[in-house]
């Protein structure tokens, strides 16, 4: 019996898992990957983490990693299949074992939500990506193209048009959503191309990524672009099936707690991106991860006295 069982190693799970050795809880963090650091591994850059500007997404999340290790967590390489958490008592069931918990942080984090067109899945693996810092390197002086226009869509175009030959940014508005100085940047770069109040309809080839249709909203015309690659960068889904039909979630599915992170259910908590919040950011999932565990404290002490 743990006093908290933490869902997810990313930095919301690993910050909670730091807050609660420093609490002195029996604690257990069970994440799925065998590196710890969730999303933020992917990321080339972070230049708004407070103190280390532009240290390197996996060098973060390795610290995280390494922060919670040091304080001697225990942690579990498993994939939690079912949530029990309507009784007093919480429970955990992994493709392994089953675990108990008076309290639960749930920071199981997000994935990437998909364009959702003709030729996309045939081709994921073969010239459809999600992650340009992942696969960028295989598209060196090529033609690519990134749908979206959030931060990370242009995060994305940016760091392929270092080793791309043409970078497409297409996004189905006029405006991005992204950060200005980011917008200001791609701009100024000289190898990436505006396709702005256009949407991809279907990504076409052979045995790989050749060209994709897209049609212009402004003009009414569809036209086809010949690309190596396309990098999807349109958003993020949560990862809130295991709680759903327990804990009230929001339209879009993300898990309904506030700034203490306190779910409807007594002692189970949600975490980091996967909660409803305006900004997901690793300043705001390590802020989350560490109001988890300060209120688990107070309910906790209140449940002894």
């Amino acid at each position: 019996m743990y006093d908290v069982i933490i869902i997810g190693g990313g930095p919301a799970g690993l910050t909670a898992a730091i807050y609660a050795a420093r609490a002195c809880l029996d604690t257990l963090l069970i994440e799925k990957q065998p590196i710890g650091g969730g999303q933020i591994l992917n990321s080339t850059e972070v230049d708004n983490y407070p103190g280390i500007p532009g240290i390197g997404g996996f060098e973060l999340g390795e610290k995280f990693a390494e922060h919670a290790k040091g304080l001697g967590i225990r942690q579990a390489a498993e994939e939690v299949v079912r949530i029990d958490c309507q009784g007093k008592i919480k429970k955990a069931v992994t493709d392994k074992s089953e675990y108990e918990a008076k309290t639960l942080i749930y920071a199981a984090g997000t994935r990437h939500r998909k364009l959702e067109v003709p030729g996309e899945e045939k081709f994921a693996g073969m010239g459809v990506s999600y992650c340009a810092t992942c696969d960028g390197a295989f598209f060196r002086g090529k033609t690519v193209a990134v749908v979206g226009g959030g931060d990370v869509a242009l995060e994305d175009a940016l760091f392929l048009a270092k080793g791309c030959k043409k970078v497409y940014l297409i996004h189905r508005r006029d405006t991005f959503r992204g950060a200005k100085v980011l917008q200001n940047r791609v701009r100024e770069t000289a190898n990436v191309e505006l396709v702005l109040n256009t949407v991809v309809e279907e990504i076409c080839g052979d045995d790989q990524v050749q060209e994709i249709s897209v049609f212009c909203k402004n003009t009414g015309k569809r036209e086809k672009l010949a690309v190596d690659g396309v990098f999807a960068a349109v958003g993020i889904v949560p990862y809130s099936e295991l709680l759903k039909g327990q804990a009230e979630v929001d339209q879009s599915g993300f898990i309904a707690a506030g700034e203490d992170c306190r779910t409807n259910i007594r002692g189970v908590y949600a975490a980091g991106d996967v909660r409803t919040k305006k900004l997901r950011q690793v300043v705001t999932a390590a802020a989350d991860g560490a109001n988890a565990v300060f209120d688990i404290e107070k309910m906790l002490a209140t449940d002894l006295t």
